[in-house]
């Protein structure tokens, strides 16, 4: 499909991956949501980028809150023709520590966000695509959700955040074959070590030593990186069904 003049729902558009996606589809003149909790810094974006984003300040576990955004999508745009699911947290915590087992609603909590929220997201943006007009090859839009090469190589304290990425790995290709009668389009991304708001957070120590796990480019990967191959996946029509992993060739050591 073409980016100009369509329209895509962006989850965690505020800040890393997301937002390198937002500014990417904008400047290929497409127009886009920006569905985050983040407000102060989804207004500003919104407002950096003019007319062509929206903010929806939007809990995207909550199905009422994702609807309002598609809707105020809609009423904004007249269309949704990608959706790209971007918002996702990473909270560490073995099953077994010194602190006693793992508090379920912890593990319930990232399920809840990576996993629950991409699904929310995914059948209401999926339903306003039904309603678009097919191009020559019959697409009517893209869904484009984010695993995580922990979806396949985990590290110790990960499990939650693996269990929630590697069922959205495992959910690609059914949606994918479900949505072919629609001429929806489904693919899933699996980013490596990336610079975003996740990995801030770490010590300098800590990021140097994920660094030196990498095989080549030796560095983290940049976000714009990633919204190159959302913008390639878009225009793609052949690429669906598949999840790509995005990692510089990285397999997590256990810890």
């Amino acid at each position: 499909m073409e980016i100009k003049g369509c329209t895509a729902v962006v989850t965690g558009g505020a800040s890393g991956l997301g937002e390198a996606t937002v500014k990417r589809l904008v400047e290929d003149g497409g127009k886009a949501a920006i569905l985050d909790l983040q407000e102060d810094r989804g207004l500003r974006i919104a407002s950096e980028l003019g007319d062509a984003v929206i903010f929806c300040k939007t809990d995207i576990t909550d199905e009422k809150s994702v609807q309002e955004a598609v809707d105020k999508t809609m009423d904004s745009f007249g269309a949704i023709h990608f959706a790209i699911n971007c918002a996702g947290v990473a909270f560490p915590a073995k099953v077994l520590s010194k602190r006693g087992p793992i508090a379920i609603e912890q593990f319930n909590q990232v399920v809840q966000i990576n996993l629950v929220g991409t699904m929310i997201v995914t059948k209401f943006t999926a339903e306003k695509m039904v309603a678009n007009e097919p191009n020559d090859d019959g697409e009517k839009g893209v869904v484009i959700n984010t695993a995580s090469a922990a979806a396949y190589d985990g590290q110790i304290g990960q499990a939650a955040y693996s269990a929630s990425k590697a069922a959205v790995v495992g959910m690609t290709l059914p949606i994918a074959r479900e949505f072919a009668d629609y001429g929806i389009r489904v693919v899933t991304i699996a980013p490596g070590l990336f610079e975003t708001p996740m990995l801030a957070g770490l010590p300098e120590k800590a990021k140097a030593s994920l660094i030196q796990q990498v095989p080549f480019p030796k560095r983290l990967g940049k976000p714009s990186e990633f919204a190159q191959l959302v913008k390639h996946i878009i225009e793609n029509p052949v690429l669906n069904g598949e999840t790509i992993r995005l990692d510089q060739a990285i397999r997590m050591a256990a810890r």
